[in-house]
């Protein structure tokens, strides 16, 4: 007997189920949907923003409408974000997961330096730990990797801490395999985070990797949109779901791989909204494979 329309289209709908939710180590739980932090300072990521009880309104009420995972990075600022996370959102530090970064220096407004040091990087951990006002960093990243340094030496500082109880989980950020499997040797490596969406996919193969051995996959920038053919596939699958372009971004990510833990970052609260409906947003498989050709 011939299958209905209907029929087809409720079997696609239950292969496009998603998990929305992931557990660092099969320990540490978070939902999938998570913030970053970095649009909340001034320009060029120096300093503080023009609106600082604005910014902290947004950290509140991403922790109201369902978010448990904050990125924040010792460099935004530099050190400024760290300290607002925490008079923002300290209160929910029971219940909630945030996730640094360090390993870069700042020279002035949009201006980055790689650091790999381990002295370097031992002043970071404890820099972090005292802006944030915790005892120990749910999630620390290595912010870049240093190419005048083996890893080895930058992560030795990071498995020390680790080992004091300073640090509970480690990720990494913009790596290749080959790099991830040679910090694994020094300390457990819980995520990796790298520049990803759906127009820019250098990294799938570390998407796959990831997902294979357990890491979450945090994609920086997963907003974007790329070419105006690829824009024009997001407008029309868009206004199918009544959704924004940004919300079918999302909601493409989240269907990807079900280990990538999303951080998209803004200073309007109207955006935090629509990005947070992305999750109600149920991508047929056809439709992702649209985008993702």
């Amino acid at each position: 007997m011939e299958k209905t329309k209907n029929q087809k289209e409720e079997k696609e709908l239950s292969k496009s189920d998603v998990i929305y939710t992931f557990k660092f180590n099969n320990e540490l739980e978070v939902n999938r949907l998570g913030y970053g932090t970095m649009q909340l300072n001034g320009s060029g990521v120096w300093g503080d923003s023009s609106n600082r009880d604005l910014d902290k309104r947004v950290l509140h009420s991403a922790v109201e409408s369902g978010v448990n995972f904050i990125d924040t990075a010792d460099s935004y600022g530099p050190h400024t974000n760290e300290l607002l996370v925490k008079e923002a959102v300290g209160v929910y530090y029971d219940s909630i997961v945030i996730a640094t970064k360090g390993g870069l220096e700042r020279s002035g407004p949009g201006q980055w330096h790689v650091n790999g040091k381990p002295e370097y990087i031992a002043q970071a951990i404890e820099g972090s730990l005292k802006r944030l006002d915790k005892q120990r960093l749910q999630l620390w990243q290595l912010h870049r990797v240093d190419p005048r340094i083996p890893i080895e030496e930058t992560l030795a500082p990071v498995a020390d801490a680790v080992r004091a109880g300073k640090i509970q989980y480690v990720g990494l950020s913009e790596v290749d395999i080959k790099v991830i499997e040679r910090a694994r040797k020094v300390v457990p490596i819980v995520s990796v985070q790298n520049l990803y969406n759906l127009s820019e996919r250098g990294w799938e193969h570390v998407v796959d990797y990831t997902a294979k051995n357990g890491m979450a996959f945090i994609p920086w920038f997963p907003l974007a949109s790329g070419p105006d053919k690829l824009k024009d596939k997001l407008a029309h699958i868009a206004d199918k779901h009544n959704a924004s372009t940004s919300q079918i971004a999302l909601a493409w990510l989240l269907k990807r791989s079900p280990n990538i833990l999303l951080i998209p970052g803004t200073s309007s609260p109207a955006h935090l909204q629509e990005n947070m409906e992305a999750v109600q947003i149920k991508l047929t498989d056809r439709e992702f494979e649209i985008l993702s050709k």
